[in-house]
């Protein structure tokens, strides 16, 4: 089905902590023909995901390609009672600030937000694709996986059509000096598996903007769990700059592999580093030899960090990237992904 339309949404709402799966979120669904994508909208009242941590553009719901699912819930259910997400009980329960899916995006500024070193207590900070929010008065100490009240949610503008939706946010804090207007186009390429992301951050303020943003890349393939099915393969030797646990997975030279299934609250995480300043090392594969299925993701500018997390019910391959803005300057980068089939022999 065709859907050709433009919303518009001003937010000026505070964060909402808590939602049910079973609950319809504002969505579009977006096809070339081989791919067919379900994709949230940004939505203050109602949307799927309406924390403090990721972009609010761009969460993929679901996302089907010759039979196999690689996007989606990761989690059974939210609590805002539960901090970052518990493997403890037999369905996983995620807080509010993590329960995201697809290939979200999240950005950072020296380990926390943009302007909080700035920020007075009681005074204001932005998050990219999220808006303007209020440093508390009593904690110094930034966090990501804690909500924070948004003082001024920007603007957002959806456009799509068949087989793209173009994300804009418009944000200006002059108490802060920050602006900017941010574009995320989710394109699905005519006759071919591939999705491309593209992006564009215009510094519309006074203060210069530095940022990293990095995919989180939730993957839930055909539901399998993390495993030695799975492996991950770079164009570079992998260095661990924060080794992974030897009982549940190994690097390999150029790839990295559990080396048993993961389950109830085993958790496998680590940081590489070896990669150079070309942006080809931007390359990563991700296979599953059991449903014979996969996805390959190049970007266009070099790797700034490399990072890994899983659980029981999701895998999530992290590449970073860096930008210096400087104001009325822009910065441009393009994901593009490509999803595939294994033979069967392989």
């Amino acid at each position: 089905m065709r859907i050709s339309k433009a919303l518009v949404v001003t937010f000026f709402a505070p964060i909402i902590s808590s939602y049910s799966l079973a609950q319809t979120y504002p969505s579009v669904e977006i096809s070339n023909g081989q791919i067919h994508a379900k994709v949230y909208l940004p939505n203050a009242e109602n949307g799927f995901y309406r924390s403090t941590r990721f972009d609010w553009s761009g969460a993929i719901g679901s996302f089907e390609y010759q039979g196999h699912n690689y996007y989606g819930p990761w989690f059974a259910s939210t609590d805002p009672k539960v901090w970052d997400l518990t493997t403890e009980t037999p369905e996983v329960i995620s807080a509010p600030f993590t329960a995201m899916v697809g290939p979200a995006e999240e950005f950072n500024t020296d380990g926390t937000a943009l302007g909080w070193n700035e920020a007075k207590p009681g005074g204001t900070f932005v998050k990219i694709g999220v808006g303007v929010l209020r440093k508390p008065v009593d904690d110094d100490h930034y966090d990501h996986s804690k909500p924070y009240a948004i003082v001024d949610g920007g603007q957002w503008s959806v456009k799509n059509n068949r087989d793209s939706i173009e994300f804009t946010h418009v944000l200006n804090d002059p108490a802060d000096g920050y602006g900017y207007v941010y574009r995320k186009v989710i394109r699905l390429i005519p006759g071919k598996p591939e999705m491309v992301i593209e992006h564009s951050l215009r510094n519309t303020g006074s203060k210069e903007i530095i940022s990293t943003v990095y995919n989180h890349n939730f993957l839930v393939l055909d539901k399998q769990p993390p495993s030695p099915d799975f492996t991950i393969t770079v164009p570079f030797q992998l260095k661990p700059a924060r080794p992974l646990n030897p009982a549940l997975g190994e690097v390999r030279g150029n790839q990295i592999t559990w080396v048993k299934t993961l389950e109830k609250m085993e958790r496998m995480a680590g940081r590489f580093e070896g990669f150079s300043d070309s942006a080809s090392d931007y390359d990563i594969r991700v296979e599953n030899k059991k449903v014979r299925a996969g996805f390959h993701v190049q970007g266009d500018h070099p790797l700034t960090n490399l990072a890994l997390w899983s659980i029981r019910t999701v895998l999530a391959i992290e590449p970073y990237n860096s930008m210096n803005i400087a104001p009325s300057k822009e910065f441009d980068w393009k994901l593009t992904y490509d999803y595939y089939t294994l033979p069967a022999s392989k």
